[in-house]
């Protein structure tokens, strides 16, 4: 089929993109387009200056930057080897229900659905029928390897449990940028060194023109992509987009964060442990763990919360530890004129479900999928702000959950929190879970039934009943492929290798960690 005389071509096709600020969106950014942009008729270009210091956080992820590795054509070995990461299986979350309670967010499924049936529905049934079903987290694969500290890669049409796990990654985040620099690089992004001190727009239709260096030299482009951070050079100091405040269902506007030395293999998860007026992370690398305490300066002053995280570490601080302030929120509109926000720039939701970098990794993708022609199509544009709002409310609702399921009210903090009128899309959500512990997503959300289920569960949001429908199948049956389900899982997980050990047959672990810890937990 000829489309010639039809008025299809590239005459109009967009040429000059610049990216403002580096760090790990501005080098995600810039890797992801080079690899199909620089063609020699688009050019990519970031700016930034080496004196602007970036935030740094973000170490852990979620599956999907598998998938956003893989299209950049990142092999697995190489990117754990440069950013020293690690394999992380999901979150435990301690104190969060009430204080001394622990439960774990897996990645990957709960059980097997039997005849369409969702096996939460199986398992509360049994749990209501002879109370022998025991804990949910014996249903699910990447729990029970992640309690053992073992880990193990699913294979593609393999026969066996392990392909039920699913996984994401933790790592150096400044490392990270940096591995993606030389991979945008090598793809011919070009780089450009220094402030800007100016922004030109133009006087009709409101674009942005071009941006001025602080040696006078002046980078004009099509598309903007600001990744400047909180300060939103563009979409915010330029074209003042406006910034949508959530602080008042999300407290957290502070985060104090600290390196340690390892005390021993690294785990192959995350921890969130509630405090008083927040949370502290725990995120192991190869070569340090990550900690951090985020906390509401409404409820607590900067100094405890600082005696708060010294006192609650493991291992030697390795550096000085520093406060980040935030605001949790999103801006109006993630794309304004020519200016698509990625990172800190177009918001920030809290870290306690390590959703950050993978808004960056949607932002962009979401822009291939919308990417403009010149000039840019409203239509376009539009299409992509509603649907990083959706994502933006969709995270929003999943992590207040965490907050609004609790029973705690041993601080002023925690009684506010429970006791907080919520959005009311999250409303319903609840409100259908306590009935019958319905889960229904909409749209393209994030995160899947067995999230909700684990949060919902962990933090003692029980429901009333379960879907009647599951009482149309028998139930010894049920009950005896739910225990043989329980033992698979377990001795599965007993004779996967150890995290540590897997990492390093697999060709990932750097070759300057020491390895005073390679034998532990090998199976």
């Amino acid at each position: 089929m000829s489309v010639r005389g039809n008025g299809i071509g590239n005459a109009n096709r967009l040429k000059r993109v610049v990216i403002v600020g580096g760090g790990t969106a501005g080098w995600m950014a810039a890797a992801a387009l080079s690899r199909f942009f620089a063609d020699g008729q688009r050019t990519i270009t970031l700016i930034e200056s080496d004196a602007i210091g970036t935030v740094g956080v973000g170490e852990a992820t979620i599956p999907p930057i598998c998938n956003f590795n893989a299209m950049l054509d990142i092999k697995e070995s190489d990117f754990l080897r440069e950013t020293r990461g690690t394999f992380k299986l999901g979150i435990e979350f301690v104190n969060w229900g009430r204080v001394g309670d622990r439960y774990f967010h897996p990645f990957g499924e709960y059980g097997q659905d039997f005849h369409g049936i969702q096996f939460h529905h199986l398992y509360l049934r049994e749990c209501a029928r002879s109370g022998q079903a025991g804990g949910i987290s014996e249903y699910s694969m990447s729990t029970m390897a992640a309690c053992s500290a073992r880990f193990g890669r699913p294979a593609q049409g393999a026969q066996s449990l392990v392909n039920q796990i699913a996984y994401a990654y933790h790592f150096d985040a400044s490392l990270y940028a940096g591995f993606l620099r030389r991979l945008a690089e090598r793809q011919g992004t070009q780089r450009r060194e220094g402030r800007i001190t100016d922004v030109q727009r133009n006087s009709e239709t409101g674009d942005v023109m071009s941006v001025k260096l602080e040696n006078g030299e002046k980078i004009a482009g099509d598309l903007f992509i600001d990744c400047s951070g909180f300060r939103g050079l563009l979409i915010e100091e330029a074209l003042q987009t406006g910034y949508e405040d959530w602080s008042h269902w999300l407290p957290m506007d502070r985060a104090i964060a600290v390196p340690t030395a390892n005390q021993g293999s690294p785990d192959p998860f995350t921890r969130s442990t509630a405090h008083s007026a927040g949370w502290q992370w725990r995120i192991p690398l190869q070569h340090r763990t990550g900690n951090g305490h985020v906390f509401s300066s409404a409820y607590m002053d900067e100094d405890e919360a600082r005696s708060i995280l010294l006192d609650n570490f493991e291992g030697e601080p390795l550096a000085e530890p520093r406060t980040l302030q935030f605001k949790t929120g999103m801006r109006r509109k993630a794309w304004n004129h020519n200016v698509v926000s990625l990172g800190l720039s177009g918001g920030f939701i809290e870290p306690l479900e390590s959703t950050s970098i993978h808004l960056i990794q949607n932002g962009i993708q979401r822009l291939f999928a919308l990417f403009p022609d010149n000039p840019i199509s409203p239509l376009e544009r539009d299409e992509y702000n509603r649907g990083m709002a959706e994502l933006f409310e969709d995270v929003r609702d999943f992590i207040i959950l965490h907050y609004k399921a609790t029973q705690r009210g041993d601080s002023e903090f925690w009684r506010y929190v429970r006791d907080m009128d919520v959005p009311d899309s999250l409303a319903r959500k609840m409100e259908l879970w306590r009935l019958h512990g319905r889960v229904f997503r909409e749209n393209a959300e994030l995160f899947t039934t067995p999230s909700w289920v684990a949060v919902m569960l962990g933090q003692n949001i029980e429901p009333s009943s379960y879907d009647p429908i599951a009482d149309t199948l028998d139930e010894s049956k049920v009950a005896a492929a739910m225990e043989q389900m329980r033992r698979a899982y377990a001795e599965t997980a007993k004779k996967l290798p150890g995290h540590e050990a897997f990492i390093r047959q697999s060709g990932g672990w750097h070759e300057d960690m020491p390895r005073p810890f390679a034998a532990a937990g090998i199976g």
